[in-house]
């Protein structure tokens, strides 16, 4: 028993702040621009959008892709309607036909089958060398697009992917909480040691070649990483790539959509777990137990600590002090999420983080629950957005 406690120890200490030690280690004997060497580059590209219901959005998202700085006859614009029932199709016509523009095309879908199954549908009529995937709620920075696809002037980039920005109810770019930071932080150092283990789904590109395998109920910005590491290649993080969306409508609803993620990712490594042999794939099949399946187990870790701590708390004073920590821990979380406390500073991010802690944990235990179950998910609802 003390030995389990011991591993479980290890590895959540690993998890939260060895993973980053670890990269940030790596990363002081790797050069930096071995990766991120950027020249003129404008290969013919193709920005395919998957729209399903966004009549609220695509007007916007066309005028923002249209207003790109990149070549104008190095690129085409796919919106892929996946069986909307809304005005979202006759938006797109009315746009093309009032703009007579060559470069806008729209594809539907008979029948809904989902965001991957759209995406596919605009690869397979896609013209353009690099593949650009961009969601319709998803606005994108002025030079991002020519940022993007400097990298791929690198033979060894396959994937590229942008970072997330966040705009407030009142129109204001949204600071990034303590997580986001350390998340950011952890991607930076991926990227610059190896690989990413996964993109931002809503902004982010990658050769053609590499589209293929594109599995229509495998979550793309999860799976496309395992293509580009097949073919011997790296996904890296750009940070003058950026994509701009509204904060969410409904707190209720964004939680039900970190479990759906949750479920497609664990599905995505389910099909990919030979991607786990480091005999094969070296340093990225350790980032990737180090990300994903540590944060995927990670509150079952914690319970197991807790339980482990429990039966040992008489062997020692040592095993009783840790048991009281972990108490006074949990009571401390359960306090600040049941007491106003937005007057207080401290006690407000504190709030947040414990907020976030709690949210991501139960989301995961839940999301592990339905996935035995046996549910999977190919189809997407977009989120509400302020």
């Amino acid at each position: 028993m003390e030995f389990l406690f011991l591993v479980v120890a290890i590895l959540i200490g690993y998890f939260y702040i060895g993973y980053y030690i670890f990269l940030w280690t790596l990363s002081l004997f790797v050069k930096r621009d071995a990766f991120s060497a950027k020249k003129k580059y404008y290969p013919f590209i193709s920005i395919i959008i998957p729209a399903y219901n966004e009549e609220k959005n695509i007007s916007q998202k066309i005028e923002n892709c249209l207003s790109i700085n990149y070549h104008s006859d190095r690129m085409e614009i796919i919106i892929v309607s996946d069986a909307s029932t809304d005005k979202t199709d006759d938006i797109v016509r009315s746009f093309i036909k009032k703009t007579n523009n060559k470069r806008i095309r729209l594809l539907r879908r008979a029948k809904r089958e989902g965001k991957e199954s759209a995406q596919k549908l605009g690869i397979e009529n896609a013209e353009g060398n690099i593949i650009i995937f961009s969601d319709a709620a998803t606005l994108i920075e002025t030079d991002s697009v020519l940022n993007i696809v400097k990298n791929f002037c690198n033979p060894d980039i396959g994937c590229v992917s942008s970072i997330d920005k966040i705009i407030t109810s009142d129109g204001k770019v949204s600071g990034e909480g303590l997580y986001v930071k350390y998340e950011m932080a952890i991607r930076r150092l991926e990227s610059k040691v190896n690989s990413l283990v996964g993109v931002s789904g809503s902004f982010f590109a990658v050769r053609k070649e590499l589209c293929n395998p594109w599995p229509k109920d495998l979550a793309s910005d999860f799976n496309v990483v395992f293509n580009v590491i097949r073919a011997g290649k790296k996904a890296i993080l750009d940070e003058k790539a950026v994509g701009f969306y509204k904060d969410v409508l409904d707190e209720k609803k964004e939680f039900e959509r970190k479990v759906r993620t949750i479920i497609r990712g664990i599905t995505v490594l389910s099909r990919n777990l030979d991607m786990l042999n480091p005999l094969k794939y070296g340093l990225f099949s350790w980032q990737l137990f180090s990300h994903k399946v540590l944060r995927w187990i990670s509150p079952f870790l914690l319970i197991l600590l807790f339980l482990c701590n429990l039966y040992l708390r008489c062997e020692n004073s040592l095993f009783y002090t840790i048991l009281i920590f972990q108490v006074i821990f949990y009571i401390i979380l359960f306090i600040v999420n049941i007491i106003p406390v937005q007057y207080i500073s401290f006690l407000y991010y504190l709030k947040k983080i414990s907020n976030y802690f709690i949210g991501v944990n139960l989301s995961i235990i839940i999301a592990w629950w339905r996935f035995i179950k046996g549910e999977r998910i190919s189809m997407w609802q977009p989120s509400q957005r302020v």
